[in-house]
């Protein structure tokens, strides 16, 4: 018999609140309408085609994914604009080719003049046409090329004049506003994002060649940028779920967090006032981002198991690999959390919690208590 609550369900399993993922989807759907510019969500933490359905609803339909597996996955289910965020390796082309001929088209990202002409030889060997975009450095220093280079405008040229490849545009994406931790600090991340982006889909032009995609990229920077003049698109992603760490940097509030891990007590050191839940490092992660902020949460905050906050606020302080370390505080005492005990632990960082578990069981705050098991929801894992 399939579970009808949480307290029925195995331990740890990952629960997303319905009620709360629309609310975070809907504010960012909001907010790129106000903006004047298209939203393509980035799926690489929800890996859930019903979870894309209800993000791309009353979208352009495109979406954002990070590896080949997702790109397989959502083509699969009928997604027919998927942009690959994450430059591509020659040897991927054959994959990606196959993925085209199930009728999906792939934009594809490199910040390589080599790379370039790889792609163009690969698709007159194919006898399939690449669709690409240039990946630029707005900041973060991860990949991409600057805007003023000689780069940006040699792979935008070699693609243009192609047989089997075309320019698609720009995109870049400002990862380092993970680093603000004001408003302020943000909305200036999100002007250099704009600018850099801009700047290089103008120069491109310039030089004679269409930049019809203007792409910028993070939850932070398209919530608060001030202005997105001479954007065409975002790419957000963690902006469904929210994390800790997101609550700390302004993108959401701890209220906001649509997913969390339903874990059970399952050892105690009464000695140390403190016990052991049967979610570590696997199942929670490893994730340290709440390290340096004022309210560090260590690899999560945890709750009663219907989400209702303890007296004196908890966190998992420790992991290992199958196991989680809670200090107990204030007046609460091993004997009142037995072994069996299930508690629910909001993570650190939901990219990286999410990604041990093949599905999503599904609760709504807005209906009942929020603990009855609606649906379960398939995701999926690998590359």
């Amino acid at each position: 018999m399939p579970p009808t609550t949480i307290f029925d369900l195995p331990t740890p399993s990952l629960i997303l609140d319905r009620a709360k993922l629309v609310r975070n989807l809907r504010r960012m759907a909001d907010t790129a309408r106000r903006k004047g510019v298209l939203l393509r969500p980035h799926l690489k933490t929800a890996k859930s085609i019903d979870v894309a359905r209800l993000a791309i609803e009353g979208q352009s339909g495109g979406i954002a994914v990070s590896t080949l597996k997702e790109a397989e996955y959502f083509a699969s289910q009928g997604i027919k604009d998927i942009q690959y965020a994450a430059c591509i390796i020659p040897d991927q082309l054959t994959r990606v080719a196959d993925i085209q001929r199930l009728g999906s088209r792939i934009t594809l990202i490199t910040d390589s003049v080599e790379v370039t002409r790889a792609i163009c030889s690969m698709g007159r060997e194919l006898d399939e046409t690449f669709r690409v975009q240039v990946e630029l450095d707005c900041g973060e220093g991860r990949s991409g090329v600057f805007p003023d280079s000689e780069e940006l405008i040699e792979i935008a040229r070699i693609l243009d004049e192609a047989s089997h490849a075309t320019f698609s545009g720009v995109m870049t994406h400002a990862g380092h506003s993970y680093q603000c931790r004001t408003i302020a600090e943000i909305e200036e991340v999100a002007e250099a994002e704009r600018d850099t982006a801009v700047s290089a889909a103008e120069r491109i032009r310039r030089h004679g060649v269409a930049c019809a995609t203007v792409s910028i990229g993070s939850t932070p920077t398209a919530l608060y940028a001030r202005s997105l003049d001479g954007v065409t698109e975002v790419r957000p992603g963690v902006y469904m779920f929210g994390d800790m760490f997101q609550a700390q940097i302004n993108s959401c509030s701890v209220d906001d967090l649509a997913i969390s891990v339903i874990a059970e007590v399952s050892s105690h050191h009464a000695a140390m006032n403190r016990l052991l839940v049967n979610a570590g490092a696997l199942a929670l992660s490893k994730d340290r981002s709440t390290e340096n902020m004022p309210n560090d949460i260590g690899f999560g905050l945890v709750t009663k198991a219907d989400g209702q906050p303890f007296k004196a606020p908890m966190k998992v302080a420790r992991v290992y690999q199958e196991h989680g370390q809670i200090p107990l505080f204030g007046e609460l005492s091993c004997e009142q959390l037995p072994v069996g005990t299930r508690l629910r632990i909001y993570p650190n960082h939901v990219c990286m919690t999410a990604a041990m578990y093949d599905q999503y069981h599904l609760v709504d705050s807005e209906q009942g208590d929020g603990c009855e098991i609606i649906a379960i929801w398939p995701r999926i894992n690998g590359w």
